[in-house]
C-alpha cells in the first residue's frame, strides 16, 4: 500500500507542476510555449532551477553550457553510528564507502556527455544528458524537462560473460521553480542490471523507481536540499533488509564551485547501485556524511556559465 500512496502523491505533484503557470499579459498556447522553449533564437531567458547538475542522489534538469567542463567529486564516508560506526572509526570519517570522480562536458548548451568512475562495483560509466525543455523567467514554459541515460561496466570481478558486467539506466527528469526560492523535482527511472545486485536468488535484474527532490534557498548563496528514491520492487518490499535511499544536505555556491555536504543512508553514488542495493537504515545508525564538489572550467574564453 505504501508504494502506491507514494506513486499517487508523486503523480499528483507532477500534475500540479504542469498546471501551474504564472500570470502574464499574454498567455501563449502549449504549442507556442513548446516552440519558444526549443527555439535557439528565443529571447526568453531560461530560468535556473538548480545550481548544479547533481544533488545528493539525483541528477537535476540542469546541463552545463557548450565547451565547458564540470569536474565532480562525490564522496561517501562510513557509518556515523551503529555496529560499524561510532568513535572507533571517528564517526565514519576513517572509512570510505564510495568515491565517484566524474567529468561532464557540454557538447551543446542542452547536450552533455559524462564519464565517471565509482568505487562500489568498480564501475566506469558513460552517460548522456539532454535538456529538452527549460523553464523560462516569464513562465511561458512552466517546467524544465531533461532526459538522462547511460551505461556502466563493472571493471573487476568474476563474471560468466562480459554482458553480465553491464548496467543500464534511463531517466526522465521534471522540475519546477516555485515562489523563486523553492525548486521541486520528480524523476521516474528505469535501471537494468544484467546480473542482479545483490547477486542472490529471487532478485530482479531491472527496477522501476521514482525519485523526488526539493531545494530551498535560505540565503544568497546557500540552500537546503532533500533527495529521496523509492524502488518499486517486490523482492525489496518483502525483505526488511532493504531501505529507501534518503538524503539531506546544505548546498553552498562559491563562484565556479558548488559544494554540498550531506547525510544519507546510501553507501553508493551511482544510481544502479543505490536503487538496487541500499541496505542501510537511519534507525540503525547506518547513515553517513558525504560531500559533492562541482567545479566548472570554461573553454569559451569568456564567462558563459550562470
Amino acid at each position: 500500500m505504501k508504494k502506491y500512496l507514494i506513486l499517487l502523491a508523486l503523480l499528483a505533484l507532477t500534475t500540479g507542476l504542469m498546471a501551474q503557470k504564472g500570470d502574464t499579459e499574454k498567455k501563449p498556447g502549449s504549442t507556442d510555449a513548446l516552440l519558444s522553449a526549443l527555439s535557439t533564437d528565443s529571447t526568453k531567458q531560461a530560468d535556473i532551477t538548480f545550481r548544479s547538475t547533481r544533488l545528493i542522489l539525483s541528477q537535476t534538469t540542469e546541463t552545463i553550457h557548450k565547451n565547458t567542463l564540470n569536474f565532480m567529486v562525490i564522496h561517501r564516508f562510513g557509518d556515523f553510528s551503529g555496529t560499524n560506526g561510532g568513535g572507533q572509526i571517528f564517526y565514519g570519517l576513517d572509512a570510505v564507502n564510495d568515491v565517484h570522480i566524474g567529468f561532464e562536458y557540454g557538447i551543446t548548451d542542452n547536450l552533455n556527455v559524462d564519464l565517471g568512475r565509482s568505487t562500489v562495483g568498480r564501475l566506469v560509466n558513460l552517460d548522456l544528458k539532454y535538456a529538452l525543455l527549460k523553464q523560462t523567467t516569464d513562465n511561458g514554459m512552466p517546467v524544465s524537462f531533461t532526459l538522462y541515460g547511460g551505461a556502466a561496466v563493472n571493471t573487476y570481478g568474476v563474471y560468466t560473460a562480459f554482458g553480465n558486467r553491464m548496467n543500464y539506466l534511463a531517466q526522465a527528469i521534471l522540475s519546477k521553480i516555485i515562489a523563486h526560492k523553492l525548486s521541486l523535482q520528480i524523476s521516474p527511472t528505469y535501471a537494468d542490471d544484467t546480473r542482479p545486485n545483490p547477486y542472490v536468488p529471487g532478485n530482479e535484474t531491472n527496477i522501476f523507481s521514482v525519485s523526488a527532490a526539493a531545494r530551498f534557498k535560505f540565503a544568497k548563496h546557500a540552500s537546503v536540499i532533500v533527495d529521496y528514491a523509492h524502488p518499486f520492487s517486490d523482492f525489496r518490499n518483502n525483505n526488511s533488509a532493504f531501505h529507501d535511499p534518503l538524503g539531506f544536505g546544505i548546498e553552498v555556491e562559491t563562484g565556479g564551485h558548488v559544494f554540498t555536504i550531506n547525510v544519507t543512508n546510501s553507501r553508493s553514488v551511482y544510481e544502479n547501485n543505490y536503487l538496487s542495493n541500499t541496505q542501510e537504515s537511519y534507525s540503525a545508525g547506518q547513515y553517513r556524511i558525504g560531500f559533492t564538489i562541482s567545479r566548472i572550467f570554461d573553454f569559451n574564453h569568456k564567462s558563459t556559465y550562470k
